[in-house]
């Protein structure tokens, strides 16, 4: 029997979080899952750890009245967790759902538990209380995006309420962390009628990745292959095989232009309700770094974004 799905739900009580919970249920999420919402108190002094430091003797009386604002700043934080708590459970009565509250950098308590707990899934908000606008990713989100480990879903509330099938959209580029994003909705229970849409963005990552032997487009490439639109459409075809499985009707395009702007232009004009894209892509710079088109799409897109990263083995 497999094991159910680990979900860590990062919750600030904002609209954004509120959002996040709301894209839960068009995320194609399992009926058994083991989820832990985690509520985050951001203090610049967090409460002593040790029964002995509670009481202290000598510490000034500033540092006393910083550990009991920290205190209230954890309490305050077990009650939004409990919030949440009790929304998540009444949308899936079915799930292990507890909570965890700690004072302690937002970005960075979300991190540290996603490498010890070792989640399937991240979920976060487009922003938090401490939003910098509108046009860009919120900094604790976005930092969590970068760091994590594990696949991470940027929710944002449907535009269309009143619709069970979902539109899906998925950036591919022959890459494995692209065909990892393919397996992640394949893998997924989604409506009846919900519709995928793969996009491959002919670009100079394509070009070159044509270098003879280059894995993983030798998968795609054979010798009379000269350029990416000899490969790409076999590419294209190969990544809808297992969605077609599943059930789920699949659409494609190959376009030409700016990776970034092609994904966000196609969501919007095919009115995607997420977009799927993997952590990485062809270049090898992005090996170390978040590739750019995954953060750009994260940021401006107008609907849910899951950037996926390959599950680790231990």
């Amino acid at each position: 029997m497999a094991e159910p799905m680990k979900l860590l739900i990062a919750y600030d009580g904002s609209s954004y979080a509120e959002a996040a919970l709301d894209d839960l249920r068009r995320a194609g999420l399992p009926r058994m899952a083991e989820v832990v919402i985690m509520s985050v108190a951001d203090v610049f002094l967090p409460p002593p750890s040790s029964p002995e430091a509670a009481f202290p003797a000598q510490v000034p009386e500033a540092v006393q009245q910083a550990w009991a604002l920290a205190r209230r700043a954890v309490e305050e934080a077990q009650t939004l967790a409990r919030r949440a708590q009790a929304r998540v459970l009444t949308d899936f009565p079915t799930w292990d759902v507890r909570i965890e509250a700690c004072a302690d950098s937002p970005a960075w308590a979300v991190i540290k538990k996603a490498d010890t707990w070792q989640p399937d899934l991240v979920m976060v908000g487009s922003h938090g209380r401490s939003a910098i606008g509108r046009l860009l990713l919120g900094s604790v989100s976005q930092k969590v995006l970068i760091e994590a480990r594990c696949s991470v879903r940027v929710g944002r509330s449907p535009r269309q309420t009143n619709e069970t099938s979902v539109r899906l959209l998925i950036g591919v580029d022959g890459s494995s962390d692209a065909a990892a994003a393919v397996h992640a909705v394949a893998r997924r229970e989604w409506p009846t009628g919900s519709t995928t849409h793969l996009v491959a963005v002919l670009d100079d990552r394509m070009r070159t990745a044509l270098a003879p032997t280059r894995p993983p487009v030798a998968t795609w490439a054979t010798a009379g292959d000269e350029d990416e639109e000899s490969w790409v459409p076999k590419m294209v075809e190969a990544m809808a095989e297992p969605l077609r499985t599943r059930g789920l009707r699949v659409s494609s395009i190959i376009k030409a232009g700016d990776p970034k702007q092609v994904l966000l232009d196609e969501a919007e004009h095919w009115g995607a309700d997420c977009i799927f894209v993997g952590a990485h892509g062809l270049s090898r710079i992005e090996q170390f770094l978040l590739g750019s088109v995954s953060a750009a799409v994260a940021a401006r897109a107008h609907c849910s974004v899951e950037v996926v990263r390959p599950r680790r083995t231990l």
